[in-house]
């Protein structure tokens, strides 16, 4: 018998989906910590691949944006699933892949120097058809390295 709980699965689902399934994210190492409607976690491993600056041993400025817009993303897709509670677990998992990125800022406040870094982002507001999200890069001295604001098609 399956000791699961709905939402379990559905965070077990996402976890797979998101740190799994999707290439890029692989790419980046991001594993996701925590998620719920209201914040999102995800961390990643500094590595050579992801330098920008080899003698300074910084994360590239592309990584830290990707990394912000994809869990900006992410932010977004929970900010809609709190209006589908009672919906099935595959309807729910559907909005997933209608999540796209419609645009991002990035403010770069220090060197992304670190061994590991935790990318945090919450929803400031969801419509029906686009979120906002904001999103914060600390490394693992808690440094604020970057944050980041999105809109999200969420329809």
């Amino acid at each position: 018998m399956d000791s699961c709980t709905d939402d379990e699965k559905f965070v077990a689902a996402i976890n797979d989906m998101f740190s799994k399934e999707i290439p890029f994210n692989r790419i980046l190492g991001l594993k996701v910590e925590s998620i719920s409607y209201d914040l999102v976690k995800v961390s990643f491993q500094m590595r050579v691949e992801l330098m920008g600056h080899y003698k300074r041993g910084m994360l590239h400025g592309g990584v830290i944006s990707s990394v912000i817009d994809v869990v900006g993303g992410l932010s977004a897709f929970m900010g809609v699933q709190q209006k589908m509670a009672g919906e099935p677990l595959e309807v729910r998992l559907e909005k997933f892949n209608r999540v796209s990125t419609i645009d991002v800022r990035v403010d770069f406040l220090r060197p992304g120097i670190g061994k590991w870094f935790v990318a945090t982002a919450n929803v400031l507001r969801t419509g029906n058809k686009i979120a906002v999200t904001r999103t914060e890069l600390h490394n693992d001295r808690n440094e604020l390295i970057a944050v980041g604001t999105g809109s999200y098609v969420v329809a």
